[in-house]
């Protein structure tokens, strides 16, 4: 009876301006002995970890801080509505959550003077997406720690409901 054993070993790392990359590594063998199963295991694990390790050093293009931020101008469409953002070379950025919570990121993000790397990497952590792929609920769950790594409520009053800002 031939026993299969797969192994994937995988790594993301998050890089300035909301940006990560990810490499991961499988491989499938067969076992002819349950006993050879622990062994094997440890140095599969062993194998591709040092794999991974070795092939994500090399993170190719890494953007600076202010990547996606810098050179926007608003888009409008015929009607004169804002549409969005454009980097200067006609691409268009856009944020899976709402242009308010955007905003919000951003100036908590600014005016606390937070690393970018690790409000990614929180981001990253929490909802398994980078911050401009959060959709509106984890947009807000962001928020809500920013807030309070930040020890600031946004202006928010708490008016004895329980919740700051619940309203009756």
């Amino acid at each position: 009876m031939a026993i299969k054993l797969t192994g994937n070993y995988a790594k993301r790392l998050g890089l300035p301006g909301y940006s990560s990359h990810q490499f991961s590594v499988s491989v499938e063998t067969e076992l002819t002995d349950l006993s050879q199963v622990e062994g094997e295991a440890s140095r599969i694990y062993r194998l591709l970890q040092d794999a991974v390790d070795r092939e994500i050093q090399d993170t190719g293009f890494v953007p600076g801080d202010e990547y996606g931020l810098r050179n926007l101008s608003p888009v409008t469409t015929t009607n004169g509505h804002r549409k969005g953002a454009t980097h200067s070379n006609g691409h268009e950025v856009r944020w899976a959550c709402s242009d308010k919570q955007k905003e919000l990121i951003l100036r908590l993000v600014t005016e606390n003077d937070l690393d970018r790397d690790s409000v990614e990497e929180t981001s990253l952590d929490r909802f398994g997406a980078g911050v401009r792929q959060l959709n509106k609920l984890q947009a807000s769950g962001l928020i809500a720690e920013l807030i309070e790594l930040t020890g600031k409520d946004n202006g928010r009053q708490n008016n004895g409901h329980g919740r700051k800002g619940a309203k009756r």
